[in-house]
């Protein structure tokens, strides 16, 4: 009986919610967010985003929908390096380092692989963006 009004009581007690953060407004893809773009509602959606601090100051790389719960992959870094962006390629050994001009062909934020290209050669190749801006390539690839 004590486990059947356990089970009873489990069943009609009304569910916790949780806080989501939402964004009051459309925000379009490559929008970086801010706290007047957010607002928190008593939701309970599995794996999206409870805190302002995990949203404020990051990129939106899909579209966000106003009122709708956002996951961590919709978010990423904001871009440092944009398309056709003139960049400083860098490649560098042990006991070497050549810096040469570039042009990025791709977009990315810190620690994104893009596409670039030696102006000097007219090459194109691979790098990953530095907290600078600049391009570190690597054994020239």
């Amino acid at each position: 009986m004590r486990n059947a009004l356990v089970i009873l009581a489990a069943l009609l007690a009304e569910p916790l919610l949780a806080d989501i953060v939402v964004p009051v407004r459309n925000l379009r893809a490559e929008t970086v967010i801010s706290a007047q773009d957010l607002t928190v509602l008593e939701r309970d959606v599995a794996g999206a985003v409870q805190s302002f601090d995990q949203l404020v100051g990051q990129e939106a790389s899909v579209t966000l929908y106003a009122g709708r719960p956002v996951f961590p992959g919709d978010v990423r870094a904001p871009a440092i390096v944009t398309p056709n962006q003139f960049v400083s390629l860098v490649f560098t050994t042990s006991q070497l380092r050549i810096q040469v001009d570039g042009r990025a062909l791709g977009r990315g934020g810190a620690g994104d692989r893009i596409r670039v290209m030696n102006l000097a050669s007219r090459s194109t190749l691979f790098g990953v963006v530095q907290e600078d801006g600049t391009v570190l390539v690597k054994n020239g690839k």
